[in-house]
């Protein structure tokens, strides 16, 4: 007998105590062991219109919803005994008579022998009163017929509502649909295409349809479900959505892409596509790899949430953040740590080389700048190379006579770092690319890189040359509106050519409709990227409706703390948590206004607060954006710093692509703060 867990039930499991959590492993590890469920009371719910819904005794109060059929024992749901009851009462499990898919149906009574539910009086609202207005708003799937309709996956009974809904309702109805539907109908809505799925023969198994796995999922045995049960709130890692599982099974001639705005999956993708290399090829060595280490240590994190299987594909896979696993390799070639010079050591040579030649008209601002985006950055070792890079990004032209003035100074400063024993990361990835590119066996059978956006020229030059060049060799998500660390380039110079290989994820999971569109308009509505590709950002939906963000400018700054104090106070009241609470700045020093607004409530020390350039990878249900100050964003000691024009549109563009990332963190609540006069980006916010 098969044994399965649904989406629903980790949802509702992640809802109860932790004493009740307990108790409820242990009665699904003998369902597991026992399917009878001998000692469990198991009792045919008579009420439900689903004569295969059975409860099963969790203690005193909770109970186990199990839909148990002569093939598979399926744990759908648990709760407390009433709640328990009435959700099995209003549900049924069926294979959806057109696309085949096992989809779990919340029963619609009919309108004339029920009252309708609160969350839906607009689509079915009461007869107007004589001398009222009756609502006139129009129907958005009027158009749609039943063929249509049930070819997305809406649930027969639930044809006449879809039908019926308006723009302002439909966000309602939505949650009681397939997600597969809702998104469909989504999607017409806001571009008037419906994309229907790729017909499954009806011979098929149901539970194994693309949208069944994305809520359903087969336990294959104990340390399966003892993971799933570990890491219920990871359900977005286990449930793929079927434009996501795609790009996972699909093999790819060579390098490949899948962009998307904030929220769409990106790295879902990333991650399912490292363990589904590993697993497919027992030998393989699978690396994947984000910016950060905070990013990477989340990556092995979900990894072990979707591979359990700690003895066969989780050592197989690498987690690593990009400069991790350089300095890695690079202490297996060298036997020593690299001693890399930080800025203030850049400073003091590029001062010291510029005097030494008596170098004038260029400021130290631009001598910076051009080492770290040109020299250092494409790995330039002589004045012939120099003569000949592109400066891409760089609006101050510069003639050969210019750049043989300057290439002295560069030279200086390679030499005295090297004397120090000094080097860079840019130099410690190129050395590597290089000396991987004489190599015939590679380290890694598959790379797969989270976060690619913001790769420099030498870390993409390393990854390219560290990937075997093969089918599927290697693999890159990111999205360039959330590009804040590093200048546009072209990937195809170095190589890497995803044209005909790049894929843009269109529906957004992680942020409401409202914080989404919100947030989009701080970005152009297409971005491009140096190779010509575009990334498309209408038509991109979320699946879940929300408030609108606020945005509020202050007097002083103890006005703003008081009103973000008093905002937090009225989440933490409406049961959100504090850990689901995150409170964001531009700065690291700007941290200590936030700590203060918050500091003495409740949970405080549990709430996240740090500088947007930490935000990427982080999810809240609620976030503050704090001392958006003129000033503070954009950041005038940034914009003092631009060496020339086209660095300076750079640095506002990527103070916008900041703040963009700290707002997509936000689930259901988004609110802004700053200090009159407040930052001009906020304007975006109130159009």
């Amino acid at each position: 007998m098969n044994f399965l867990i649904a989406d629903t039930f980790t949802a509702s499991f992640s809802r109860l105590s932790g004493l009740d959590q307990k108790a409820v492993k242990a009665s699904v590890f003998d369902l597991q062991m026992n399917p009878t469920g001998n000692g469990l009371q198991l009792h045919r719910i008579d009420k439900s219109k689903d004569p295969h819904f059975w409860s099963a005794r969790v203690n005193r109060d909770i109970r186990l919803i199990v839909h148990k059929t002569g093939e598979s024992m399926l744990v759908a749901y648990v709760g407390h005994h009433d709640d328990a009851y009435a959700w099995a009462e209003r549900r049924r499990i069926e294979a959806h008579p057109r696309t085949g898919a096992v989809q779990i149906v919340e029963v619609r009574e009919r309108v004339e022998d029920v009252a309708p539910p609160p969350t839906l009086h607009l689509i079915f609202p009461e007869h107007a009163k004589d001398g009222e207005k009756a609502d006139t708003a129009p129907a958005l799937f009027a158009p749609l017929n039943d063929e249509a309709l049930l070819s997305i996956g809406v649930p027969a009974d639930w044809l006449v509502d879809v039908r019926a809904a308006s723009e302002d309702g439909f966000f309602a109805l939505a949650s009681h649909l397939p997600a597969e539907a809702s998104e469909a109908l989504l999607e017409y809505a806001a571009t008037g295409r419906l994309v229907t799925p790729i017909p499954v023969p009806a011979a098929a198994n149901p539970f194994a349809h693309p949208d069944a796995l994305r809520r359903i999922r087969l336990i294959a045995d104990q340390e399966e479900l003892e993971q799933a049960l570990a890491f219920p709130w990871e359900k977005w890692g286990v449930f793929l959505h079927p434009s996501q599982r795609t790009l996972v099974e699909r093999s790819f001639s060579g390098p490949a892409r899948v962009a998307g705005s904030a929220g769409t999956g990106k790295t879902i993708v990333a991650i399912h596509r490292a363990v589904r290399l590993a697993r497919e090829t027992p030998t393989a060595k699978v690396l994947l790899v984000s910016f950060s280490e905070p990013l990477a240590a989340e990556l092995a994190k979900k990894v072990l949430v979707l591979a359990p299987e700690t003895n066969g594909v989780v050592p197989r896979i690498t987690t690593a953040s990009f400069q991790g696993i350089a300095e890695q390799m690079f202490q297996l070639e060298h036997g020593v740590r690299p001693r890399i010079a930080s800025d203030v050591v850049l400073r003091e040579r590029l001062r010291a080389a510029a005097a030494s030649i008596n170098l004038k008209g260029f400021s130290e601002r631009f001598l910076l700048s051009e080492w770290t985006n040109v020299i250092d950055a494409w790995g330039l070792t002589s004045l012939d190379a120099y003569s000949t890079v592109q400066r891409m990004g760089r609006k101050s032209r510069l003639g050969p006579n210019q750049r043989a003035r300057l290439w002295p100074v560069f030279q200086v400063v390679r030499d005295a770092l090297a004397a120090e024993r000094y080097t860079t990361w840019a130099n410690v990835f190129n050395g590597l690319a290089d000396a991987l590119a004489k190599r015939e066996n590679k380290p890694f059978d598959y790379v797969v890189i989270d976060e690619a956006q913001d790769l420099a020229p030498a870390e993409l030059r390393f990854f390219a040359a560290l990937a075997p060049a093969k089918p599927d060799g290697l693999f890159l998500s990111g999205d360039i509106g959330q590009r804040i660390f590093q200048h546009p380039f072209s990937w195809v110079s170095l190589g890497v050519d995803v044209r005909g290989r790049s894929h843009t994820l269109k529906v957004c999971y992680r942020t409401s409709q409202q914080i989404r569109s919100a947030a989009d308009k701080l970005l152009p509505t297409v971005l491009r990227d140096t190779d010509g590709l575009e990334d498309e950002r209408r038509g991109i939906i979320s699946v879940f409706d929300g408030p609108a963000p606020e945005v509020k400018s202050l007097a002083d700054v103890a006005a703003e703390a008081a009103m973000v104090r008093q905002t937090v106070k009225t989440w933490l009241a409406e049961g959100i948590g504090s850990r689901e609470i995150g409170l964001f700045v531009r700065t690291p020093h700007l941290v200590t206004r936030a700590r203060a607004a918050i500091a003495g409530l409740s949970g405080a020390d549990e709430m996240t607060t740090a500088p947007m350039s930490l935000a990427k990878g982080l999810e809240f249900r609620a976030v503050v954006v704090m001392a958006c100050d003129e000033g503070h964003l954009p950041l005038d000691e940034r914009v003092a710093d631009a060496a020339d024009e086209a660095e300076l549109d750079e640095i506002y563009e990527t103070e916008r692509r900041l703040l963009y990332v700290a707002c997509t963190r936000a689930r259901e609540h988004l609110f802004l703060t700053g200090v009159m006069p407040t930052s001009e980006y906020l304007a975006d916010f109130t159009m």
